[in-house]
């Protein structure tokens, strides 16, 4: 793939796995493919494989509202993806088959971006650009390497909505410290 338009046309057609039965539609990204900053989270939910964009329910609008009050920017300054492009079904977490079938994407799309920082959010995604076991609360307030780019772990907004201020604050924190990468 030479661009991000030949990859999400691939992404479009893809039936690699068993989750191209059951979506709506692929949720491939949303923002800036020329953005320094790149947000990744897990797979797409209900909202998301309705509307084929990411974080567009709930757990959108904090993050968009912690986007702008943090960083200062919107979504048409950072790029957004998933680990994997369709929604599993009742909103588990992808099976690593499906991560198998899936993960050219992502590492293709990191690739052509080539963000100065990733914000890894939540637990799945987390663990699965790093690589690593180890759940988002021991990760997050330290920054990692993925290829070359700072990765900056922090929870998922879904999660930060049912934990409530606590983690929202230390989501800020980690938006924080990444911002510092930016520069």
């Amino acid at each position: 793939m030479t661009t991000l338009a030949d990859l999400e046309a691939l992404a479009l057609s893809c039936v690699a796995c068993p989750l191209a039965s059951s979506r709506t539609k692929v949720v491939f990204s949303a923002g800036n493919p020329a953005a320094d900053l790149m947000l990744v989270g897990e797979a797409p939910g209900r909202d998301e494989d309705l509307a084929g964009e990411p974080f567009v329910g709930r757990s959108g609008q904090l993050l968009d509202k912690l986007l702008a009050e943090e960083l200062g920017i919107d979504r048409s300054g950072c790029y957004i993806a998933n680990v994997v492009k369709c929604r599993p079904p009742g909103n588990r977490d992808p099976l690593p088959l499906e991560v198998a079938a899936c993960r050219h994407f992502l590492e293709s799309q990191i690739e052509l971006v080539a963000p100065k920082v990733i914000v890894s959010l939540g637990n799945f995604a987390s663990r699965t650009l790093l690589d690593v076991t180890e759940g988002v609360t021991s990760l997050r307030g330290r920054s990692y390497s993925y290829r070359g780019t700072v990765v900056v772990p922090t929870f998922h907004p879904a999660y930060a909505l049912r934990a409530g201020p606590v983690v929202i604050a230390e989501m800020r924190a980690d938006l924080v410290r990444a911002k510092k990468y930016l520069v």
